[in-house]
């Protein structure tokens, strides 16, 4: 089975910085991309950045510029340093995985960690 584990969150002051890690295991074929989404209490999830395998970032308007995400050296871990936090990027953040097993390639997600930006 795939397992995808997130760490990193907590609550900073605005301005701060933290950085999140994702850690992709089981049964792992091949990784597509990886990512960050996150969804604030009453909206909907939203992409934050994600990678390619080859190295191929897109990001959110809303974090250019603060945040920037990359792949471990074992292209199974995902990780994105926020910087100059502010309080609306206040929201649980989920890490995704497109990746492909012995059977099926699908996205993939992690079971949340909170990050909360205080003003």
């Amino acid at each position: 089975q795939v397992q995808l584990v997130e760490s990193g969150g907590g609550l900073v002051q605005a301005g701060g910085s933290l950085r999140l890690t994702c850690a992709a295991s089981g049964s792992i074929f091949s990784i597509s991309a990886m990512g960050w989404f996150r969804q604030a209490p009453g909206k909907q999830r939203e992409l934050v950045a994600t990678i390619t395998s080859g190295g191929s970032a897109n990001y959110a308007d809303s974090v250019k510029g603060r945040f920037t995400v990359s792949r471990g050296n074992t292209k199974n871990t995902v990780y994105l340093q926020m910087n100059s936090l502010k309080p609306e990027d206040t929201a649980v953040y989920y890490c995704n995985a497109n990746l492909r097993t012995t059977l099926i390639q699908r996205d993939y997600w992690g079971q949340g960690t909170q990050v909360t930006v205080s003003s």
